[in-house]
């Protein structure tokens, strides 16, 4: 069976999850013992020098990666094909890819930085949330303009360009930053959350108890470091909260990718 390393949170892992499901493969979904706390090891660190999710490991293949994992995914069982037909569409829906994975992830990544681990309170908190809603809008806007008349991001049926852009809108429209009521978007995701791979997907992410995680004190603690990976870091700078990053350093409760060994 396939072995999928990642967490429910985890946008990026809920792609492949997503495109195994459409697939048709059964996967076990094991969570990395030491992620982010700096004790990562045995196969998924081996598999995976950076030491992020997810991480697939199909007999003697291991790879990293959520855009290199799906294209495996599609060359390994290519169907039912989750890409387009013509190099022109397929170029469109990697594009689509491409900016979920890097500025639209980043301000859901910082909204959790903000609401659950409260790295930053009051006025500058307030002032983080409302640009994130103001960036959120204009992606949204930029999505409505992708989809056009059609059904889904993929084309005529629901494909790749659907379950690269879902889990993040899915996880801001539960943060409040919704898609413009009797939009497109807003129509697509409710036919998106409909299928029964991206139902199962996305309530993962919505059941997994954070409360009961004990993450959050760890990272208060510094006995587990966010990472703050390019898009996020500069998406703190830029939005006004270069204060947030500076505290973590000193608390030295944020991580970048580790060194290759």
């Amino acid at each position: 069976m396939l072995t999928l390393y990642d967490h429910p949170l985890s946008p990026y892992a809920q792609k492949v999850r997503i495109a195994l499901r459409e697939k048709g493969q059964a996967f076990q979904t094991p969570l990395p013992g030491g992620l982010g706390a700096g004790g990562a090891a045995g196969d998924f660190a081996a598999a995976n020098p950076r030491l992020e999710v997810p991480t697939l490991i199909d007999g003697d293949v291991r790879i990293f990666d959520s855009t290199i994992i799906l294209e495996y995914i599609e060359d390994k069982w290519p169907s039912p094909p989750l890409l387009p037909a013509s190099p022109a569409e397929r170029a469109r829906v990697r594009m689509i890819e491409e900016v979920m994975d890097t500025h639209y992830e980043a301000i859901n990544w910082a909204m959790g930085e903000i609401s659950w681990f409260r790295r930053a309170t009051g006025a500058l908190a307030e002032t983080l949330t409302a640009r994130a809603g103001e960036q959120t809008q204009g992606f949204l806007a930029w999505l409505e303009r992708q989809l056009g008349d059609a059904a889904w991001f993929n084309g005529a049926s629901f494909g790749w360009g659907d379950l690269c852009v879902v889990p993040f809108v899915a996880a801001s429209a539960a943060m409040g930053f919704r898609a413009p009521e009797g939009g497109k978007v807003a129509a697509w995701l409710g036919r998106a959350l409909a299928r029964p791979s991206v139902a199962e997907s996305v309530g993962e992410a919505r059941n997994f108890n954070r409360d009961t995680s004990g993450v959050a004190e760890a990272v208060a603690s510094g006995a587990f470091k966010r990472e703050y990976r390019d898009h996020r870091l500069e998406w703190m700078i830029k939005s006004g909260g270069l204060e947030v990053v500076l505290k973590g350093l000193e608390a030295d409760n944020i991580r970048f990718t580790p060194d290759f060994r």
